[in-house]
């Protein structure tokens, strides 16, 4: 594609590089640029978006991909909008409500897509995962207060996992890898971390919408399950939620002092949502309170 501006999009957590791309008609484009060790991540990212255009979802328009000097690129339509995370606060409570029932009904067409019948076991998988996580942690100079709170529920249920269902996920699902369109309408970006697993894992990041509005939080679970949430999805949110923020304080050290201290309070606040893990509702959950 020829075009004859190229402006870089400096947000995100990726190692890709991202630009907004103008063609001489002045049609504005999403540009992603990988390093090509990557080749067959991305393939499988691009043809996976491409199948999930074609359930209907509000996305950026997968349109090419190759490979170019600087790597591996794709190219996609351009979303005119603002980010979910910063303006969400801007809409009326019932609003945010009904924008967290869009996303969920969204997810729930995203793992409509199952994961291939050779996918391994997923409870073996994520044992291995927590394995690794709890290492991480205990080896990690930095511990939350009450860090031993996440590793003990994490340990009295991991049986939950036996026998969990996979299937194709976005892999990053939260409010920070959304957009409200020009037209007020929900988009949802960035399937940089794509992968298949257990579905309701995908909710591991709800924290992040939490912290942006309860309201959006409670309406995408509720949209998802259409408002008839199994008691064991609960108990397996929190198992997941504990096992991602055991990692998120390791993680952290790199970036500095004000992403360890985020992810300390984000750490705290968890452990009140569940009474120090004592409960399995959560209490941003606003069952009944809601539109």
């Amino acid at each position: 594609m020829d075009f004859v501006n190229k402006v870089p999009i400096n947000r995100g957590w990726s190692s890709d590089r991202k630009f907004c791309i103008t063609d001489k008609f002045g049609i504005k484009y999403f540009m992603r640029i990988s390093n090509i060790e990557e080749y067959e991540k991305k393939k499988f990212e691009f043809d996976m978006m491409k199948k999930l255009l074609l359930l209907g979802l509000p996305m950026c328009i997968p349109l090419e991909f190759g490979v170019c000097e600087e790597g591996v690129y794709s190219i996609q339509s351009f979303i005119d909008g603002e980010d979910a995370e910063n303006v969400i606060q801007m809409y009326s409570e019932a609003e945010q409500y009904n924008y967290g029932v869009e996303a969920g009904c969204i997810l729930r067409k995203i793992h409509s897509i199952p994961a291939p019948s050779n996918q391994q076991d997923w409870e073996n998988r994520f044992n291995k995962k927590i394995d690794y996580k709890i290492k991480k942690y205990l080896e990690c100079p930095l511990k939350y207060e009450n860090g031993q709170y996440f590793i003990d529920f994490i340990e009295n249920n991991r049986h939950l996992l036996k026998n969990r269902p996979q299937v194709y996920q976005h892999g990053d699902y939260h409010i920070g890898n959304m957009m409200i369109d020009c037209n007020r309408k929900l988009q949802i970006i960035d399937f940089n971390r794509n992968d298949y697993g257990d579905p309701w894992e995908e909710f591991n990041r709800i924290v992040w919408c939490v912290q942006a509005s309860p309201f959006f939080a409670s309406g995408m679970v509720d949209g998802y399950f259409e408002k008839n949430i199994p008691q064991e999805f609960w108990h397996l949110l929190a198992l997941y939620i504990s096992t991602n923020t055991l990692s998120s304080i390791y993680w952290a050290i790199p970036f500095g002092e004000k992403e360890i201290n985020t992810m300390r309070k984000q750490a705290e606040d968890i452990l009140t949502w569940y009474c120090n893990m004592q409960i399995s509702v959560p209490n941003w959950y606003l069952k009944n309170k809601l539109y």
